[in-house]
């Protein structure tokens, strides 16, 4: 070739692409990875697409995805603001906006964000439905019940809105409607198991536990890994004592929990883990549910205010059990007796007003009761901060309609958990556990992620005002007069076959003698008795109780000889009553605080003789103190004749014992940050 001659031009080569079709090309090639899963590689494309154009709209929303798919809420709602810069009306943008702010707990901003999306475009069934979303969790109901209503008006066979609408009328009370919308949502994909799950709630509400039972079953064969619906049947199991495949699903349940962030930790605790792996699902959970939440709050922090010298500290207690609950059974007194003078106390209710005697009660027993109901995470903790909160202690932890949520935002300088939930929430919002020596030792430290802060005695507060009733006939019980009773009024959940294995073992070395147990349902039941005539001991011997009012139960307690306790989830108010009505307890300590709770309530009664820490002396001990009236009548002479004196029951000690730490809190926490 002459020099400086072209080489000639082929005649098949394609011209060059511009910037545009480039990015395009870019685009879809990301799409089509990020669709497969590959979120890594579709990040490269959208980011390169980007790094060209930092405006590029689509990749802006394809790269927010990408952060929201990796827990990145911040930076997901910021380039979603950023391609709405390009596109204000842009409804799928709003959309997503919306759906990323209500996973931060931003409710009131995602219900704006959602009704400018259906403004713009009213068809868009998808935002009604994620609009319904956002009502619902703010508990707004009667307004998620009409953007669910108007989804389904636009698409009749849109299975996720009628699955939605099934949970309005669910959290409503109406099952009868809740399980219509599901089994509607089930007609059109049958293999959604979601909706599966949900009828299996709602049947087991309705008290039809076997069929929830296989509710539970067709959701955990379509989608095995949706792991609410193999939590719910293995809770299911556990309540109808069906126990031959729990050993396989406690395995199962063991490993998801300490590696997904998926488990719900207070269904964890009633697995057989040790205490390290509970501490590992809980650190998953709070990161998973609550992470977008801690780092909202450390990116626009609450300025806490001064506190004057001499002035009370201002204590807010957060719980949704301000209600006729076992919560609020132990804690009702604790919040009367309250120094008035030093403490300025607050209740942040989030659960329902049942108007009931308790309720009012626990109104009197506040210098200001606040009903949360309906607003959004975020707006609780702002009301929250508002009132000026020195400290908050959450009563719920990770328990049924938990208000960590309202925590994780940091609406109080210093915040602590108590009583409701037996573990480590794994948060970093959390400061302080309030247990005892007990059920929370020194050397458990490092399987928790709050500092301990130990009451004197027991953890657990009682109310003194119980009224024990009068004791009825052992025949209106069901109970033979001569029998020697062992007694355990635990769920039926908490029974294991090892347990079952030992009870039954004392009931045939103690001739004549019967087991009495609460009634939970009627397959428990046959399966209890079933159980026992398995194991050498006569179906009858087994007696149920109904569950009573607290009073006539506290009564008929009083027939009892001895409480028998449950492994690895002790008893704990069941526990606190038998002892309260008289009855000794036996109980084995474990490695996990749920495990030692009846061991911290012996020791803060003087019994501490009754407390094992093998099954082998649990079984022995049992048994000596069957055949043994005269030790028993002198240990009921002490819990009856001391009741008034013993640390358990001892409320004004206790509370002074709480206000305490709740100053030692304040000094460290001022000694920390002076000024």
């Amino acid at each position: 070739m002459a020099k400086g001659k072209r080489p000639p031009i082929p005649q098949n080569r394609k011209p060059a692409m511009n910037m545009a079709q480039r990015h395009q090309v870019l685009l879809q090639q990301a799409i089509a990875r990020h669709q497969a899963g590959d979120y890594a590689a579709a990040e490269q494309g959208y980011l390169a697409v980007l790094k060209e154009n930092p405006h590029e709209a689509d990749a802006l929303q394809l790269q927010a995805l990408v952060e929201k798919h990796k827990g990145n809420f911040e930076q997901c709602v910021t380039m979603l603001h950023a391609a709405l810069q390009q596109r204000p009306d842009a409804p799928a943008l709003l959309n997503n906006l919306g759906n990323a702010l209500r996973e931060m707990g931003r409710l009131s901003e995602a219900i704006t964000t959602l009704t400018r999306a259906v403004a713009v475009s009213p068809d868009y069934y998808e935002a009604w439905n994620n609009l319904g979303n956002v009502y619902k969790d703010a508990s707004d109901f009667k307004q998620a019940g009409p953007c669910y209503q108007k989804a389904l008006a636009l698409k009749p066979d849109y299975a996720d809105a009628l699955n939605n609408l099934g949970g309005v009328f669910q959290k409503q009370g109406d099952l009868t409607q809740a399980a219509r919308y599901y089994s509607e949502a089930i007609k059109l994909r049958p293999d959604f198991a979601v909706a599966w799950y949900n009828l299996g709630n709602v049947l087991t509400d309705a008290g039809q536990l076997d069929q929830g039972l296989a509710n539970y079953r067709t959701s955990v064969k379509h989608d095995p890994d949706y792991l609410e619906a193999v939590n719910g049947l293995l809770r299911q199991l556990q309540n109808m004592c069906e126990w031959d495949e729990l050993p396989a699903l406690y395995e199962r349940f063991r490993v998801l929990a300490t590696t997904t962030g998926r488990v719900f930790p207070f269904a964890f605790l009633a697995v057989p883990a040790t205490a390290a792996e509970q501490q590992q699902c809980a650190r998953l959970w709070a990161e998973k549910q609550y992470g977008a939440f801690v780092r909202a709050a450390a990116a626009h922090p609450f300025v806490y205010r001064p506190r004057t010298p001499g002035e009370p500290i201002r204590l807010g207690y957060l719980s949704s059990d301000f209600h006729d609950h076992a919560t609020a059974f132990l804690m009702a007194e604790v919040f009367e007796l309250h120094d008035k003078n030093r403490f300025e106390v607050h209740a942040f209710s989030l659960g329902p007003d049942d108007g009931k005697a308790m309720r009012q009660r626990l109104i009197q027993a506040f210098h200001r009761f606040h009903d949360l109901r309906g607003h959004s995470w975020e707006e609780c903790a702002r009301f929250i901060h508002a009132q000026g909160i020195d400290i908050l202690v959450d009563l719920k932890g990770y328990t049924k309609d938990t208000g960590s949520a309202v925590m994780a935002f940091r609406p109080a300088p210093v915040q602590a958990q108590y009583l409701g939930y037996p573990g480590t929430l794994g948060a970093k919002f959390i400061d302080y556990l309030i247990g005892d020596k007990w059920v929370t030792p020194p050397e458990a430290a490092p399987f928790y992620d709050e500092t301990f802060a130990y009451l004197p005695n027991s953890y657990q507060c009682n109310d003194r005002h119980r009224r024990i009733g009068e004791r009825p006939t052992r025949a209106a019980c069901g109970l033979p007069e001569d029998a020697f009773v062992y007694c355990c009024f635990n769920h039926t959940y908490k029974i294991t076959p090892e347990i079952f294995d030992l009870w039954c073992e004392l009931l045939r070395q103690t001739e004549g003698s019967v087991l009495w147990l609460l009634r939970s349902n009627p397959w428990a039941e046959a399966n209890l008795r079933r159980e026992a005539e398995k194991r050498g001991v006569a179906g009858e011997r087994i007696v149920f109780g109904d569950n009573l009012p607290l009073e006539r139960h506290l009564g008929r307690l009083q027939n009892a000889d001895l409480f028998l306790d449950t492994l690895p989830v002790n008893a704990h108010t069941t526990a606190s009553d038998a002892l309260w009505a008289g009855v000794p307890v036996v109980t084995c300590m474990g490695e996990t605080f749920i495990a030692r709770v009846a061991g911290s309530l012996l020791h803060a009664v003087g019994l501490p003789d009754l407390v094992t820490h093998t099954l082998d002396d649990y079984r022995a001990l049992a048994l000596k103190l069957a055949h043994s009236p005269q030790i028993l009548a002198v240990l009921r002479q002490h819990l009856t004749e001391k009741r008034m004196q013993l640390p358990l029951f001892d409320t004004p000690r206790l509370t002074a014992g709480l206000e305490a730490l709740y100053g030692l809190m304040w000094q460290r926490y001022e000694a920390a940050y002076p000024g």
